[in-house]
């Protein structure tokens, strides 16, 4: 197979399996009548939840055959230094995408923050091998297309569990492919044929954040009745939180199951 192609063909993939869960099962919605019902389920806003807790299902199976066992083995046999390297490479890594959403959205002195804790961390940090910039007190952020296009108004759409990545929306699935596109470690790796690099990358992500979450997922899944309503709930909590910038006064829980951004 050509490796050029393998980004492309692997976008085509997530777009099929993405087009599995819309058209493999609808919720159905209640009766008109019941109005009570109604704007439960228009809160809820997961219209295809019998198919999203298909692949929630499936998530969970990879996360404790591969994911979970990987994640607790880097948290509790690495040293705690090595991780720190790995967290601190990989927050630089993903600086010039913050930085362009900052400019996107209008916040030039969150952009300006951002530009400067990059120079920092990218030359007396060693290209990001040790966060220099939080040691002389420049505060950090998180920024993504998904957010950019809530703040530019575009509505989140239902709920989606994604393969793989986890709960999202069409919003924020969109965001996540217009920040890999437009993200200069992928550009570089897709046309130097180095596609190796972004999958590594992500997979290294994957298991960081994943490491950074398992106490508190576990307690989320022993205390909710409903393991699958929690997660979709603690997702839109973190979003939105995410996109007033932490004006909205909601708490940051952990990503969802297979959630890597």
């Amino acid at each position: 197979m050509n490796r050029e192609r393998a980004p492309w063909l692997g976008s085509r993939l997530i777009l099929l399996l993405v087009v599995g869960v819309v058209v493999s099962g609808c919720a159905t919605p209640p009766a008109s009548g019941d109005r009570e019902a109604m704007a439960e389920y228009e809160e809820v806003n997961d219209p295809f939840e019998p198919a999203n807790r298909g692949v929630f299902t499936i998530n969970r199976a990879m996360d404790r055959v591969v994911l979970k066992p990987a994640a607790t083995a880097y948290r509790d046999h690495l040293p705690n230094f090595i991780q720190g390297r790995v967290h601190d490479i990989l927050a630089n890594l993903r600086a010039p995408v913050i930085f362009l959403n900052d400019l996107l959205q209008g916040e030039i002195h969150r952009a300006m923050q951002t530009l400067t804790r990059f120079m920092v961390n990218s030359t007396i940090g060693l290209a990001g091998f040790m966060d220099m910039a939080t040691a002389l007190d420049m505060d950090d952020h998180d920024e993504d297309f998904g957010q950019t296009l809530a703040v530019w108004g575009v509505p989140e759409g239902p709920f989606v569990m994604l393969p793989l990545f986890g709960p999202s929306n069409p919003r924020d699935t969109v965001g996540m492919v217009v920040d890999f596109l437009t993200d200069p470690l992928s550009i570089w790796a897709t046309n130097t044929d180095r596609v190796w690099i972004p999958v590594s990358r992500a997979g290294v992500q994957a298991v960081d954040n994943r490491a950074a979450t398992l106490d508190l997922l576990d307690d989320v899944e022993k205390s909710s009745l409903d393991f699958y309503a929690a997660i979709r709930s603690l997702y839109r909590q973190r979003r939105a939180d995410a996109i007033s910038n932490g004006r909205g006064g909601a708490n940051r829980p952990a990503p969802g199951i297979g959630e890597i951004r």
